[in-house]
């Protein structure tokens, strides 16, 4: 069952040398429960994808929809069906953990007491029990990256999007990043999004993924089947399939065309 799919999805930018396009034609199935890697160098159009997806940034052509709701038509019913977890997060450093988690569940027009007992569930659940009372600001990278991904989950949806979730994380905080992800789609049947500049993690975490280039999908499969059919096997790096597909590496500090 597909939860998400677009057709000729796409997004003109206006540009001082004329228009600008950013994604020029995403055709994409999402099956439910599925984590998907939407990868690609930087500047290939994921991030403005996951935008429009999450009603973040209008389209300017093709169509879209999200757990069944068009993304034209229906944006509010879009929004109640996903989460998003932007690459910067957005939490207040002035308050506490549980005051985030409280108004976030307000947001979502909980009341009070719903909003108080949603917010200790998610807390148990994503390891932020013993927090709960730490202003935000006084958090590590690890555990401010799980309470971004606890306000996404305040009023459980269907779809969670996560743009970039462990950039800036030491090695440790990744893996325990990559169990919560593992864990939401296994124990709530969460339909994961993910964009990453980590091949490592992508191969990882990924039942599937989309590889898009200069604003179109390039390549797609299992990380297995990237590897056979564009590297020498299963056995070889996620790195050496991806350079094979783009001439490009992942990295934002690498991502200038490269001999392959």
């Amino acid at each position: 069952m597909a939860i998400i799919s677009t057709a000729g999805l796409a997004r003109t930018f206006p540009g001082k040398a004329g228009p600008v396009e950013a994604v020029r034609g995403i055709d994409l199935t999402v099956r439910a429960g599925e984590i998907l890697g939407f990868l690609g160098p930087n500047g290939a159009g994921k991030t403005t994808t996951l935008r429009m997806l999450t009603t973040l940034l209008p389209p300017t052509g093709g169509a879209a929809t999200v757990a069944g709701h068009d993304l034209l038509r229906d944006p509010a019913g879009v929004r109640r069906a996903c989460g998003y977890v932007a690459q910067s997060g957005g939490v207040d450093p002035t308050i506490s953990v549980r005051e985030e988690l409280v108004t976030q569940g307000r947001l979502y027009r909980l009341t009070k007491a719903q909003a108080a007992l949603r917010a200790e569930e998610l807390a148990a659940d994503l390891g932020l029990g013993d927090l709960l009372e730490r202003t935000t600001a006084t958090l590590s990278g690890g555990q401010r990256r799980r309470l971004d991904i606890a306000l996404g989950l305040t009023h459980r949806p269907a779809v969670l999007f996560l743009d970039e979730p462990t950039t800036g994380l030491d090695p440790g905080s990744r893996a325990d990043l990559w169990d919560l992800v593992r864990r939401i789609r296994t124990e709530h049947g969460t339909t994961v999004f993910l964009t990453t500049h980590y091949l490592d993690e992508a191969d990882a975490l990924a039942d599937r993924l989309v590889i898009v280039d200069r604003g179109v999908i390039v390549a797609e499969g299992t990380p297995a089947e990237l590897k056979t059919r564009y590297a020498s096997g299963p056995g070889a790096s996620l790195q050496e399939a991806f350079l094979a597909i783009t001439g490009r590496t992942a990295t934002p500090q690498d991502s200038a065309p490269v001999a392959v």
